[in-house]
C-alpha cells in the first residue's frame, strides 16, 4: 500500500514565519505571493505533497520547484519577480503626432469616426497607446457636440438689451420671458404603467394612442420665478394676444411691462400692433434669431418637459391640459427666480 509521501520539513525563522503568515493575511498583496506563501508554511508543517496538491489546487513540480528556489534564495526567492513582462511602450513625440493627424481624418471604410481598436489596427500600435494620446490631447472622437450660430445683424444690441433686463431690470416695472410650447401630445398608453420596485425602474409599454395636441403659453415673471399659463388648441396671433391680456392683468395698472419673445410670425401680426397701441406700457423685446437661450422661459419648458410630459400618461386633450395647469399652479407657489448670468460679456456683446 502506497503511502502519501510527506517531504522533508522546512525550517524558518522566527522572523520568516511571522512574515509568511501576515503575507496569507494579506488583502492587497498579489495572489501568486499569497500562494507562494501558503506553500511554503505547510511544507514547514511537514504536510505531504499530497495534502497541499489538494489545499492549494496545485501541482507536484509546482511544489518543488517554489520548495528549492527558497532554500537557495530564502524569502527573495519567493518575492523576485521572475516575469517582468513586456516594456511599457515609450509615445514619442512623432507617435503623438502621427496619431492626432489620422484622428482628425474620417476612416476610408465608410464610418463616421475612429474608435481607439480601429486606429490602432490601422496605424500598427495598441489601443492603450490610442487612448493615452487621446485622454491627453483631450480627444473622444465617439462624442459630437451641436451649435447653432445667430445670424442677426443686430444681435449684439438685442442681446445687451435683454441681458440689461435680467441684470438690471428697470424699477417698478415688471418682466416677463414668455413663449409657446407647440404640440404637445397626449399620449395615452394601452398597456398598465408597471410601478418600480426594488432593482426595477417603471415601465411604460411601447403602445400608445394619441388624442391630439395642444400648445402651452407661458409668462415666467423674471423678478419672482412665478409662472402664468394658458393652454390653447392652436397657437395664433388671436391667443398669443389674448394671452397678452391676461398678463397685462397680473400687473398693476399703468405699470411698465417688458415682454422678452421670440420672432415668431404670430409675434409681429397687425393684430399684436394693435394691443402695443391700446397698452403703450407694454413693449416687447425679441430676441435674436436663433438665441433661444436668451429666454429665461425657455429653462422653465425643459423642466415641464421632464417632470410632466416625457413620462405623463394623458386619457385626453382635457386631462393634458388640466395636468400642465396643474403643475404650473404648485410650481407657482414656491417658485424662485432663475440664478441667471452671462459670465462672458466679450463674446459677442461688449460690456456697457
Amino acid at each position: 500500500m502506497n503511502m502519501p509521501f510527506t517531504a522533508e520539513a522546512i525550517t524558518l525563522t522566527a522572523e520568516e514565519r511571522a512574515e509568511l503568515e501576515e503575507m496569507t493575511k494579506s488583502r492587497t498583496l498579489p495572489a501568486g505571493d499569497v500562494f507562494r506563501a501558503r506553500l511554503i508554511l505547510m511544507l514547514a508543517d511537514g504536510l505531504a505533497y499530497r495534502t497541499i496538491q489538494q489545499k492549494l489546487d496545485t501541482t507536484a513540480p509546482t511544489i518543488a520547484r517554489w520548495k528549492e528556489r527558497f532554500q537557495q534564495q530564502r524569502m527573495q526567492g519567493l518575492l523576485e519577480i521572475r516575469h517582468p513582462g513586456q516594456k511599457p511602450s515609450v509615445i514619442t513625440a512623432a507617435l503623438q503626432a502621427k496619431v492626432l493627424e489620422a484622428t482628425r481624418h474620417k476612416p476610408k471604410d465608410g464610418s463616421t469616426h475612429w474608435s481607439c481598436r480601429k486606429l490602432a489596427q490601422q496605424l500598427g500600435v495598441s489601443k492603450d497607446t490610442v487612448q493615452r494620446i487621446w485622454h491627453k490631447a483631450g480627444l473622444k472622437p465617439h462624442r459630437l457636440e451641436r451649435y447653432m450660430a445667430s445670424d442677426d445683424p443686430d444681435f449684439e444690441r438685442k442681446a445687451a438689451d435683454i441681458i440689461g433686463l435680467y441684470l438690471h431690470p428697470p424699477q417698478h416695472a415688471a418682466v416677463f420671458c414668455v413663449d409657446e410650447k407647440s404640440a404637445i401630445q397626449a399620449l395615452d398608453r394601452l398597456d398598465p404603467v408597471l410601478p418600480m420596485s426594488p432593482g426595477r425602474a417603471e415601465r411604460h409599454g411601447f403602445e400608445y394612442y394619441r388624442h391630439g395636441t395642444l400648445s402651452l403659453y407661458a409668462a415666467l415673471d423674471v423678478r419672482s420665478g412665478k409662472v402664468h399659463g394658458k393652454t390653447a388648441a392652436r397657437h395664433t396671433s388671436d391667443e398669443f394676444v389674448n394671452f397678452l391680456e391676461q398678463v397685462v392683468g397680473l400687473c398693476k395698472p399703468r405699470q411698465d411691462i417688458h415682454v422678452i419673445l421670440d420672432n415668431l410670425s404670430a409675434h409681429k401680426t397687425q393684430k399684436v400692433a394693435s394691443f402695443l397701441q391700446q397698452h403703450p406700457n407694454v413693449q416687447l423685446h425679441f430676441t435674436p434669431t436663433y438665441s433661444s437661450w436668451l429666454n429665461q422661459v425657455e429653462i422653465w419648458f425643459s423642466r415641464i418637459e421632464r417632470d410632466v410630459i416625457a413620462r405623463g400618461v394623458f386619457t385626453s386633450i382635457r386631462d393634458l391640459s388640466r395636468k400642465l395647469i396643474h403643475y404650473i399652479r404648485g410650481y407657482s407657489k414656491t417658485a424662485r427666480p432663475f440664478n441667471w448670468k452671462y459670465s462672458n460679456v466679450h463674446h459677442r456683446v461688449s460690456p456697457c
